[in-house]
């Protein structure tokens, strides 16, 4: 799947799963739930338990999910995850070197970042969404308006606090996407393997989505 087509789908869907899980098992789970629940989308941080297979198997079995790596601090791991299969790399800051090795490998890169400041660094060397994290300790959806109104050109992916009764918000501010992890895959509903429940959320985010967006 090429870089321009990820990003698109990651715009269009406007909801980006953060699969943040104590085992490999529960997060090919999570994310195989949300494919099926109209999510193909799946970030699988490297804090998963032997994430980088995580990721290969999923870019075999979805060739058209758009799978990929979160929590990535150094370039070997980039390198593990880029030869698995990812379809973006993310940081929860700015790591110069695994963004640089992404953006060499034609890669999506969201860095993470808080500041206008850091923000602005993303964006002038090549990130293709900033993701704002975390964004509620900082004023939530106000914040994220506060910075589009001086940055419109830059894709800004809320994360860390967004959640049912403030997702439509974030949308109007202008966020490209929700970073979401338990709000959309609870713990339990992993355990118990509540398809069902998993499926409803999913429903219920992409709804805050169209909404949010009819309304601009």
């Amino acid at each position: 799947m090429k870089k321009e087509l990820v990003k698109a789908r990651i715009q269009e869907i406007g909801i980006f799963p953060g699969i943040r899980v104590h085992s490999a098992k529960q997060a090919l789970y999570s994310a195989e739930t949300l494919y099926a629940a109209g999510i193909p989308i799946a970030e699988i941080t490297m804090t998963v338990p032997g994430g980088v297979e995580v990721i290969r198997e999923l870019a075999l079995k979805f060739p058209d999910m758009v799978v990929g790596a979160g929590t990535v601090l150094d370039v070997e791991t980039a390198k593990q995850c880029l030869d698995a299969g990812a379809r973006f790399i993310t940081s929860t800051g700015l790591v110069a070197d695994v963004m640089e090795t992404t953006l060499k490998a034609s890669v999506v890169a969201i860095p993470g970042a808080l500041t206008p400041t850091e923000v602005i660094a993303c964006w002038k060397r090549g990130a293709d969404f900033v993701k704002i994290f975390p964004v509620a300790s900082v004023g939530g959806d106000l914040y994220i308006r506060s910075l589009k109104l001086p940055l419109p050109q830059i894709n800004l992916i809320a994360a860390g606090g967004v959640n049912p009764q403030n997702a439509i918000d974030f949308i109007l501010a202008g966020s490209t996407a929700l970073g979401v992890g338990t709000e959309l895959l609870p713990k339990d509903a992993i355990l118990k393997r509540q398809d069902h429940r998993i499926h409803e959320l999913a429903r219920r985010f992409l709804g805050y989505v169209s909404e949010g967006r009819s309304y601009s």
